[in-house]
């Protein structure tokens, strides 16, 4: 039987070890970026961290399926029962415009599902963790990234999620980089059901984090994602008793042949 706690404990690691690679880069960003086929921009952060996650989570002996390494036939990941799901720096357009809100994901996926995730903030040293299969989420501020925290630490200095909001606005997550037609006629919609409404910004998965964590109701995304930028927030979610549906409320599901996520909603 596989040990989730364990797997999740290797995921810290690297997620840590991750975010020390980006910080080094980010401390000293000289503005050159390079460009994807598809147009999105690439860092030498983005290499350094993937570089040095895929290695720590190499020694688990499970498959990893990365951004950065994503060009593996689905002939052979189809078969994966456990993988590995990395985004090595998610938010790279949060990284160019030097606005701190990009993140590390880590989410261990089995049969399609995301059963647990890390998520970390390297500049606020803001780390999530979740075992989906308790289900339980927790948020916790890292000392450093250094090192990773100990187990003693994670034990002492997390906080259960979600943590319960103390006013009645309904907020509403938004995209910093994306919003479209669609999302706007969506929060609309919502605006006639919760007059007290807000609309809450943020870059990267700390969209989703922020519902897990409780500072906001709800995150539609009607605009393109790929898998990796939704499976560790995806499992924060779950462990905080939230879920990610498509607009006909079934799960999202991963592994598929086509990595595109479909549009979805964090409630």
């Amino acid at each position: 039987m596989t040990d989730i706690q364990t797997l999740l404990k290797t995921a810290i690691r690297a997620v840590v070890a991750g975010g020390k690679e980006i910080m080094t880069v980010y401390n000293h960003f000289d503005g050159h970026v390079e460009y994807k086929a598809d147009n999105s921009p690439l860092t030498i952060a983005d290499k350094n961290a993937d570089k040095i996650i895929k290695s720590i989570l190499d020694l688990t002996g499970i498959p990893i399926l990365s951004e950065e390494g994503k060009n593996i036939p689905y002939d052979e990941r189809k078969a994966w029962a456990y993988f590995w799901l990395v985004d090595p720096l998610d938010g790279t357009k949060e990284f160019i415009k030097r606005n701190d809100e990009f993140t590390v994901n880590i989410a261990l996926i089995h049969k399609n599902k995301p059963v647990a995730g890390v998520v970390l903030l390297p500049v606020k040293k803001e780390l999530y963790l979740a075992n989906a299969t308790i289900p339980e989420a927790y948020v916790c501020k890292l000392e450093t990234l250094d090192t990773p925290p100990s187990v003693d630490f994670i034990h002492n200095h997390t906080t259960k999620l979600p943590i319960p909001k103390k006013d009645t606005v309904y907020k509403v997550v938004g995209s910093r980089s994306h919003m479209n037609d669609e999302t706007l006629q969506y929060i609309n919609k919502l605006k006639k059901e919760h007059p007290n409404i807000d609309i809450v910004s943020a870059g990267s998965s700390l969209k989703i984090c922020l519902v897990a964590h409780g500072k906001a109701d709800i995150y539609p995304r009607f605009g393109p994602t790929m898998e990796w930028d939704t499976a560790a927030g995806h499992a924060i979610v779950l462990g905080a008793g939230r879920q990610i549906v498509k607009p006909d409320d079934t799960s999202l599901v991963y592994n598929k042949e086509d990595l595109h996520n479909p549009y979805f909603i964090v409630k």
